[in-house]
């Protein structure tokens, strides 16, 4: 990663993907992966720029499938668009195994993956549609790397920021990123302060009336 990437990062320290959801709905701006779900309950969340890869249906003589990954940064996210299909993986044990020596943080796929107790032993985070063991390979191949992609319905861009952890994946658009992290710490701010009332003995009502919680992710407010 540059020096920015890591700043940007940096920014969404804290940070998990309830709150900088509700920071993007705050400022009118989609990005959340519907139907990208984590492969365990991390107890952590992943930050880092998007590799975006576009995978296609394979062509005759077919395409290779892994060989982008010699080009990935240590920390960032590989995000792979194969189109939602749960019918091949495009991600099995060889390339948990060599991402966790590149210290890639992630792998996010709108598509299935499969050697899943490889990943779960090596704690190397994964999201996606689901599991299944039939391979990619003379199935699909890459198409493009770095170039817009969609996983779940959202719109990813090379170095977009992603945020992923137990609850799924949202996705950053980069220009904004320093803004939404901003927002979402301040949502999370207000609501600690919501959960120290309702601690110390006042309502849920009360402590939401009074730091206008019913306000937080409403675009515009």
């Amino acid at each position: 990663m540059n020096s920015e990437d890591v700043k940007l990062v940096a920014s969404f320290a804290g940070l998990d993907t309830p709150g900088v959801s509700d920071a993007m709905d705050r400022l009118g701006i989609p990005g959340q992966c519907l139907g990208i779900a984590p492969l365990a309950n991390y107890p952590f969340a992943v930050v880092g720029p998007a590799f975006t890869v576009k995978y296609v249906s394979c062509g005759n003589p077919p395409g290779t499938v892994g060989d982008f990954i010699d080009d990935v940064a240590e920390g960032d996210v590989v995000v792979i668009d194969n189109d939602g299909r749960l019918d091949c993986t495009v991600w099995g044990d060889i390339m948990t195994q060599y991402a966790g020596i590149r210290k890639i943080a992630a792998t996010v796929i709108d598509g299935v993956c499969r050697d899943v107790s490889k990943a779960l032993a090596d704690n190397y985070p994964i999201f996606t549609k689901g599991r299944y063991m039939r391979t990619g390979k003379d199935r699909v191949e890459v198409a493009a790397v770095n170039t817009p992609v969609s996983i779940g319905a959202a719109r990813v861009c090379a170095r977009d920021i992603v945020v992923a952890d137990a609850n799924g994946v949202v996705v950053v658009p980069r220009a904004r990123a320093a803004e939404v992290a901003e927002t979402a710490h301040g949502i999370e701010a207000t609501e600690a302060r919501i959960r120290e009332q309702i601690a110390s003995g006042k309502t849920l009502g009360e402590a939401r009336a009074a730091l206008g919680y019913h306000n937080l992710q409403r675009k515009g407010a």
